[in-house]
C-alpha cells in the first residue's frame, strides 16, 4: 500500500476470499502511480525480417513431422471463450434500449442508414439479411411463441419485436449467451454448429491422438460453464459417430485471484456499496493463470470467434500441422544446443547457438554481447534457448482491430520479436506513431506454444511475463469515474518472455466474428 492507504478488516477479508495477497494489492497501487510503461518498437515485422513464408515443400516436411507427435497424444487445443456476444449486438441492442416513443419506424431507420448512421444500417442489413443466419430458426420458434410471425414482421419492418426476442427477457436471450454457444454456421440438410462444435470438429483433424482422444481445454464464465457442458453431452456423441473421435473436454473459469483492484482518479482505492473494494478482472492477461495450470505439451491456441464451416478447414488444418510441425523442429534444434552449451568442451556451440538465436529464433543479443567472455555468452545464450516456445501465425494486414508483430527492444536492450497492441505504444511519440503505422502483418491469434522444457517438465509460465506490460483504463461504476488495471494481455506482455517465431498464414485461415454482422462474409455464408 502507499503511506496514505489503510484497509481495514473488512478488505483484509475481502483479499482473503479471492486469494489476493497484500503485497500483490501493494504492487497494483503503484502501477496506477507510474508513468505509462510504452514499449519501445524498432520496426514492423516483415516478410524476410521476422515473418517466414513456408513453401509447400516446407508445408508437407512440416505436416509430417505433426503426425507424430499427434499420435503422441502431445497436442491440446486451449480456446479463450469467456466472452459474451454482447459486444457482437452492440449496434442493435442500442435501439432495444429506447423507449417505446422514441423507436424510429422501418423508413426512419433506412433513412438514418442513408445518413451514414452505422448502427442504423447495421439494424437494416440485419433484419433484411435475417434468413441467412443459422439461428434464423430458433428465432422464428421465439417469435412465434409470443404469438408473431417472423418473415411478416420482416416484410413490415418492424424490428422491436424481432430484437425482443433475440436480445431481451423471455427470448433466446443472445446478448448475455456466450459467443461460443450461438449458432453460427449453417449446412444442407437443415445442420447448424456453434462456434463450440466447430472447434471440436477442426481439433478433431489435428489434435486426435492414435486412440482418437482429442484435448481441449476452453476458458468459460462460471455461470456459462453448464452451458457448455450440456451442449457437449448433446452434441457430442453425434460428433464421435461422424468423426471417429472421442472429446476429452476440459473447463477453467478466470481465478478471483487475477481481479485487479481499482483507484478513484486521485489513485485512491476505489471503494463501492457498503465502502468495499471494488475488483474488476484483468483482462485476457489473467489466462496466463490457466494456461499455466493445464500442464500441456504442445498448445494450440485459437480465439473462439475464429471458426470456419467444412469447406473452409483443409486449409486451416494443414496451416495449423505446420505450425506445429516448426515449432517440434525448433525444439529439437534448441535443446541440442542446450545439451551442447552445458558441454564447456564444446567450443563451438557458443557460435552456433548465437547462429541458431538470430536466424531460427529472430533475437538481436544485446551489443554488449559481442565483447563479453564465452561463459557469459554461453550463460546468456542457455537462458534464451531454455524458454517457452511459440509459433505464431499472422496474416497480411487488412484493417482488422488488434494488435501485430514488431520488433521491440526490451530493457536489457536485446531486440527480440512481439505482438504488441496499439494500447502499449505511446500516443505522444510521433516515430514510434509512424512505426506501427507502417505494419504489414496482424495477430489473429493463431498460436502453437511448447510448455514443456528438455526434461518434459512444465515452464513456470510466470517467469516469462513482463509485470510492466499492464494498462491502465479509465472505466465507470454506478456513475463514477474510476482506474482500472488490465493485466499484461496474454499474447503481449503475459508471453513476452517467450521465444517467438511469425509465419505468414493464408487469410483464408483467420475468419472472426467481432459483430453479427460479420456472419454475413462469405466466409460464413451456408453453402
Amino acid at each position: 500500500m502507499t503511506s496514505t492507504t489503510r484497509l481495514d478488516d473488512g478488505d483484509l477479508a475481502q483479499l482473503r476470499d479471492r486469494g489476493i495477497g497484500i503485497d500483490e494489492v501493494q504492487r497494483q497501487l503503484l502501477c496506477f502511480q507510474r508513468p505509462p510503461n510504452w514499449v519501445e518498437l524498432v520496426r514492423p515485422c516483415t516478410v524476410g525480417d521476422g515473418v517466414v513464408v513456408l513453401d509447400e515443400r516446407d508445408l508437407d516436411r512440416l505436416v509430417g513431422l505433426h503426425a507424430e507427435a499427434a499420435a503422441a497424444g502431445r497436442i491440446t487445443k486451449f480456446v479463450p471463450a469467456s466472452g459474451a456476444a454482447s459486444r457482437m449486438f452492440r449496434d442493435l441492442h442500442r435501439f432495444l434500449l429506447l423507449e417505446p416513443r422514441e423507436r424510429p419506424d422501418w423508413d426512419a431507420v433506412g433513412r438514418a442508414a442513408a445518413g451514414g448512421d452505422r448502427g442504423a444500417a447495421a439494424l437494416r442489413r440485419f433484419v433484411e439479411e435475417l434468413p441467412e443466419f443459422a439461428f434464423h430458426p430458433d428465432l422464428a420458434e421465439a417469435v412465434a411463441a409470443r404469438g408473431l410471425e417472423l418473415e411478416r414482421l420482416r416484410a413490415g419492418g418492424e424490428w422491436a419485436p424481432i430484437l425482443d426476442a433475440l436480445l431481451g427477457d423471455g427470448g433466446l436471450g443472445y446478448g448475455e449467451r456466450p459467443k461460443g454457444l450461438i449458432p453460427f454456421h449453417a449446412y444442407p440438410g437443415g445442420e447448424r454448429r456453434t462456434a463450440f462444435e466447430e472447434h471440436l470438429v477442426e481439433a478433431a483433424a489435428y489434435a486426435r491422438d492414435a486412440r482418437g482422444v482429442c484435448r481441449l481445454h476452453f476458458t468459460v464464465s462460471p455461470e456459462h460453464l453448464e452451458g457448455f457442458a450440456t451442449l457437449l453431452r448433446e452434441a457430442g456423441s453425434r460428433w464421435v459417430e461422424r468423426l471417429g473421435a472421442k472429446f476429452d473436454v476440459e473447463y477453467s473459469v478466470q481465478k478471483a485471484s487475477t481481479d485487479t483492484v481499482a483507484v478513484d482518479l486521485e489513485n485512491r482505492p476505489f471503494r463501492g456499496e457498503r465502502g468495499r473494494l471494488l475488483f474488476r478482472p484483468g483482462g485476457h492477461g489473467a489466462l496466463i493463470e490457466n494456461l499455466d495450470e493445464l500442464e500441456g505439451d504442445v498448445v494450440c491456441i485459437k480465439n473462439i470467434d475464429n471458426v470456419q464451416p467444412d469447406r473452409a478447414k483443409p486449409a486451416v488444418v494443414r496451416w495449423k500441422r505446420a505450425l506445429c510441425g516448426l515449432l517440434l523442429r525448433l525444439q529439437d534444434e534448441g535443446r541440442t544446443l542446450l545439451r551442447r552449451l552445458a558441454d564447456e568442451r564444446d567450443a563451438a556451440a557458443v557460435d552456433d547457438a548465437g547462429a541458431f538465436v538470430r536466424a531460427a529464433l529472430s533475437i538481436e543479443p544485446p551489443r554488449r554481447l559481442a565483447s563479453a567472455p564465452a561463459a557469459e555468452r554461453r550463460r546468456w545464450l542457455a537462458d534464451r534457448l531454455d524458454r517457452p516456445l511459440r509459433v505464431c501465425g499472422v496474416v497480411r494486414n487488412t484493417g482488422e482491430p488488434g494488435g501485430g508483430p514488431f520488433w521491440v527492444r526490451g530493457r536489457d536492450g536485446a531486440v527480440t520479436l512481439q505482438i504488441v497492441e496499439t494500447s502499449q505504444v505511446d500516443p505522444e511519440s510521433e516515430a514510434q506513431r509512424r512505426i506501427l503505422a507502417s505494419s504489414t502483418h496482424f495477430n489473429p491469434v493463431d498460436l502453437v506454444c511448447g510448455l514443456r522444457d528438455a526434461r518434459g517438465e512444465g515452464y513456470d509460465l510466470h517467469r516469462f511475463v513482463d509485470p510492466d506490460a499492464y494498462l491502465v483504463a479509465e472505466k465507470s461504476a454506478a456513475g463514477r469515474k474510476l482506474k482500472a488495471l488490465e493485466r499484461p494481455g496474454l499474447w503481449n506482455g503475459a508471453m513476452a518472455g517467450w521465444n517467438t517465431v511469425l509465419v505468414e498464414v493464408p487469410l483464408a485461415t483467420f475468419s472472426p466474428v467481432k459483430t453479427i454482422l460479420d456472419l454475413l462474409r462469405p466466409e460464413h455464408r451456408r453453402g
